[in-house]
């Protein structure tokens, strides 16, 4: 087997990984890199030929793992495109939003090449899909050689996949972004037990370490005794989250909360493409059952739309609670507005439930220390941190631990690395070689060709 990674920056972005299997050729997804806009968003798709793929595989329909489908499948008219049934209902609508972004963003950043496609293109993905059915394999052949790829249920959001090839007897198994513990809404990841002879895999966490004895559900109760201490306190709270799957996630947790007696009645805003989502989620749930999820929470907590009048500073004059996106306060969103508003007053808290690149608004507010100035670029406004800002270990992917008991247990040939900056992906690189010397682990390089 030969691997290319076509994300030129390496690291987690535009992900998409080729991989030519003896007469196959195949892409695994084919992301946009949530730092760059136009084309340097894009992975390096130029080392792939026209019409030379038999098969694209879409692990889930996070934008940095499909936010290029259009632009790939205008250039691979014969491949087939396969993905989970979740991610078949979802794909076109993330990529739809994704055109009303690139928009926004040709103006504000002069990059006239945006969009990088057309809602008739986000058609073409659409009708080109084949769903797949977890743990359900089919088998495609080519030139006399067959090739069977399975789907499993990988965690992570609604509809994520791990995929399992064999070719050969060689059985290869591809983690995609995997989170092995239950959420409120998701089930966690059910991947094939027994021996496999390659294995690539997630690094996302690999220099992150939560506290000893510390549980997901231990960070859930603080994040709501953290809300609740500053509504009682007469403060407001924002939480960041990502459009799809977080905010639906933070939502049914709050409403078990206040059926609990742990969350005060108050008002609750959300906004955007979240609240769209949940209407795709609830049908998702009720024609598959692999979501737990139904659109009645919005009713139950009687959820605002965000309203329009606030202002940078002036904290609003109705307190609540604000479920909105981007999870890292990325210019221009309804988080971004919030924090700008929320920020300055010492009564109201910001809890971040995700994971916030350093580069980004969240990940300086992080950095932070209270009572220093932070600046909001977008709209030339700065203030100095009063409001309380608190982080929550609520990721959406495996803790490095589980992982590497997985490689453990599948007992590789070789192992390959991706998705991870270089500090998780070298802990990974250390801990894997300690345990097994005469076993391959590679951390490829960005569009280099390896043989596996």
């Amino acid at each position: 087997m030969n691997i290319t990674d076509l994300n030129r920056d390496g690291g987690i972005g535009c992900n998409s990984m080729l991989v030519e299997l003896g007469p196959f050729r195949l892409l695994i997804d084919a992301g946009m890199h949530p730092k760059k806009a136009g084309l340097e968003s894009m992975p390096e798709f130029s080392l792939v030929e026209d019409n030379s793929l038999d098969l694209v595989l879409l692990t889930h329909c996070h934008l940095d793992h499909l936010g290029s489908m259009p632009v790939l499948i205008r250039r691979q008219s014969q491949a087939q495109l396969l993905t989970s049934i979740p991610s078949r209902d979802l794909a076109g609508r993330m990529l739809r939003n994704s055109i009303n972004v690139m928009k926004r963003q040709r103006e504000e950043l002069g990059k006239p090449e945006l969009p990088l496609y057309t809602k008739q293109d986000v058609k073409r993905v659409e009708q080109r899909i084949l769903p797949m059915a977890y743990d359900r394999t089919r088998t495609f052949h080519q030139n006399g050689s067959e090739l069977k790829v399975t789907f499993y249920q990988a965690g992570h959001v609604a509809g994520a996949s791990g995929l399992g090839l064999e070719y050969k007897g060689r059985k290869i198994f591809f983690t995609g972004d995997v989170l092995f513990s239950k959420q409120k809404t998701l089930a966690g990841a059910r991947f094939p037990k027994g021996e496999m002879d390659t294995l690539v895999m997630e690094t996302t966490r690999g220099s992150t370490v939560r506290a000893n004895g510390t549980t997901r559900q231990d960070e859930v109760d603080r994040l709501f005794r953290t809300i609740e201490h500053f509504l009682s306190h007469g403060g407001s709270v924002l939480v960041p989250v990502f459009a799809f799957g977080r905010m639906q996630e933070i939502l049914s947790l709050a409403n078990d909360a206040r059926k609990e007696g742990r969350l005060r009645k108050c008002p609750i805003f959300c906004s955007g493409l979240g609240m769209d989502l949940a209407n795709y989620f609830d049908t998702i749930s009720r024609k598959t059952g692999l979501l737990n999820f139904r659109r009645q929470v919005l009713k139950d907590l009687q959820v605002q739309r965000l309203p329009n009048s606030m202002k940078p500073g002036v904290n609003p004059k109705e307190r609540g609670l604000y479920i909105v996106s981007s999870g890292m306060l990325v210019e221009h969103t309804p988080s971004y507005t919030v924090a700008a508003s929320l920020l300055h007053h010492h009564q109201n808290g910001i809890c971040f439930v995700g994971y916030n690149d350093p580069d980004t608004p969240g990940g300086k507010l992080l950095a932070t220390e209270p009572g220093d100035p932070f600046l909001f670029d977008a709209i030339d406004y700065s203030c100095h941190v009063q409001a309380h800002i608190e982080k929550f270990d609520m990721s959406g992917h495996a803790e490095r631990g589980e992982l590497v008991e997985f490689a453990q247990s599948a007992n590789p040939r070789a192992i390959v690395l991706n998705h991870g900056d270089p500090e998780s992906r070298a802990w990974f690189f250390n801990e894997l070689t300690s345990f097994s010397e005469n076993r391959k682990i590679l951390d490829p390089q960005p569009l280099e060709r390896y043989l596996v």
